[in-house]
This record gives C-alpha cells, sequence and structure tokens, in this order.
C-alpha cells in the first residue's frame, strides 16, 4: 500500500467514525437529557448545530484530507431532475413503502412511531422544522453519501457498503425511535439505498427525506395524532 493510499484510508476510517461515534454520542442517554428538554430549548438547539458541525467536519475532512471533490459524495451540481427523483420517492413512499412497512408492524406485533413523537411533539414547531431540514441535509450527507461511497472504497462492493450503511442507521436510531422503528427503516430502507446506488444522486435523497420527515413532523400533526393509528394517515 502507497503512502498516499495509507493517508487516504486513514482520512476515510477517521471520517467515519466522526460520523457515526460523534452521532451516536449526540443520541446517548446523557446528550438526550442535555438536548433533548423541551423546557431548555436553546439547548436543544444546540444539539442540532452539533450535528451539522459534525457534518462540516467531515466535508473538511473530503475536502482537505482527502483532497476529495464534494461530488465523490455522488453529491451532484443542482438539477431540477433531482428534485423530482426525491419527489418521485416521496410519492412511492406514501403510497407503498409507508403501507407495506405498517402492515409488517402490525403483523408482527411491533410499537410503531409512537416513542419517538411524543418526545418530538414536545418541542415547538420551529425546532421541529429544524430537525426535518438537519435529517434530511446532514443524515443523508453523513449516512448514505459519505458511508456508502466511503465503505465502497474500502470494501470495494457498492452492495456490501449499502448494507452496512442501511444496518447501521437504522440501529442508530433504536434509542430513541425503538425497536418498531428500525424494522420500518431496514425494509424502506431497501428501497431507498437501491435507488441511491443506482442514480448515486446524493441530492435527491436529501429532497426526500426532508419531505418525508417534513410530513410527519410538522404538516400531519396539524390535523391529526398520525403515529397513534398511523392507517388513518
Amino acid at each position: 500500500m502507497t503512502q498516499q493510499r495509507s493517508l487516504s484510508v486513514l482520512a476515510v476510517i477517521f471520517g467515519l467514525t466522526l460520523a457515526w461515534i460523534g452521532t451516536r454520542l449526540l443520541l446517548s442517554p446523557a446528550a438526550v437529557r442535555a438536548f433533548g428538554n423541551p423546557a431548555n430549548l436553546w439547548m436543544a438547539f444546540v444539539g442540532q448545530a452539533l450535528l451539522w458541525l459534525i457534518a462540516a467536519a467531515v466535508l473538511a475532512i473530503v475536502i482537505f484530507w482527502e483532497k476529495k471533490p464534494i461530488a465523490s459524495l455522488w453529491l451532484q451540481p443542482f438539477r431540477w431532475q433531482s428534485i423530482a427523483w426525491g419527489l418521485a420517492l416521496v410519492a412511492l413512499h406514501y403510497a407503498v413503502i409507508f403501507p407495506f412497512t405498517e402492515w409488517v408492524r402490525h403483523a408482527t406485533g411491533l410499537p410503531g412511531f409512537e416513542q419517538g413523537m411524543d418526545r418530538v411533539m414536545q418541542f415547538p414547531v420551529s425546532y421541529r422544522i429544524t430537525a426535518f431540514l438537519t435529517a434530511g441535509v446532514v443524515e443523508e450527507l453523513l449516512f448514505r453519501g459519505y458511508t456508502i461511497t466511503r465503505l465502497t472504497m474500502l470494501t470495494r462492493n457498492v452492495w456490501v457498503a449499502g448494507v452496512l450503511a442501511l444496518v447501521g442507521f437504522a440501529f442508530l436510531h433504536a434509542p430513541y425511535w425503538g425497536r418498531g422503528f428500525v424494522v420500518i427503516s431496514l425494509i424502506g430502507g431497501v428501497v431507498t439505498t437501491t435507488f441511491f446506488i443506482w442514480k448515486k444522486d446524493l441530492l435527491a435523497m436529501m429532497v426526500f427525506h426532508a419531505c418525508t420527515d417534513a410530513v410527519g413532523l410538522v404538516i400531519a400533526p396539524m390535523f391529526s395524532e398520525w403515529w397513534r393509528e398511523p392507517r388513518a394517515f
């Protein structure tokens, strides 16, 4: 292995560690107590800001340490086609994926979104808007764009990288959202991960993630507590 290759691998390992361990620490019980208290709203916003800081640090690693362009994350220049693909995924999600995952969840007796939504709904709309934007941009950048492309570099197999990223993402959210969310994420993630590997379009995934979270966290709760009986959504 050449010195340049060694430095590149070291940069990738450091970036992946920062992305995953850094985020996991922000989801730890101590961090949730510090940043997840609705009575201390400014600290909750600090928690969101720290996620953006992790994303900025990973981008700095890509540019200055790996010496690779942002396009290496499969983030293409702005195209209306990316927006269209993202919205098409949103439609597919609510027409097919969400109903199917709910059927699986009910059939297996797993809990749904109550655990996470009951926590999130204690926060005002301003925080929930920040949360869905953070999820759409930061989570997609770290756990799809960066993780899949860099694990592909390490494993030399994009499908292995996709599976590892998918499983890791699902279980990363388990402490906050519960085990039912893990199953839902794994099923739906098969479609979205396959799409990402096919189209290599991170912007489309950001649009998809932000839109679905916007519906779930902000728009739908204006009309009903959908998470208590998702079939009525």
